[in-house]
């Protein structure tokens, strides 16, 4: 389980589903937009501030962020 991955496709999650552009949110939490852009395609590893920056700025806590997605089983 590669948690950059797993980071990375929940922060595009919440970000979309927010309807914020990466540089509104880089702005609002503070980094840099194109640093997000690369956090986005999981070619970073995020600090823990940068994860507290993020979840506040997306208003959610920041656990979301790093949320295992669950297994769905077809029927």
């Amino acid at each position: 389980m590669d948690l950059r991955i797993i980071f990375a496709a929940n922060l595009v999650r919440l970000r979309r589903a927010k309807g914020v552009s990466q540089q509104a949110l880089a702005h609002k939490a503070e980094v840099d937009r194109s640093y997000l852009s690369r956090v986005e395609a999981a070619h970073h590893y995020v600090g823990l501030e940068v994860i507290g920056k993020l979840a506040e700025a997306l208003e959610v806590n920041p656990a979301e962020l790093l949320k295992v997605p669950s297994k769905r089983r077809r029927t």
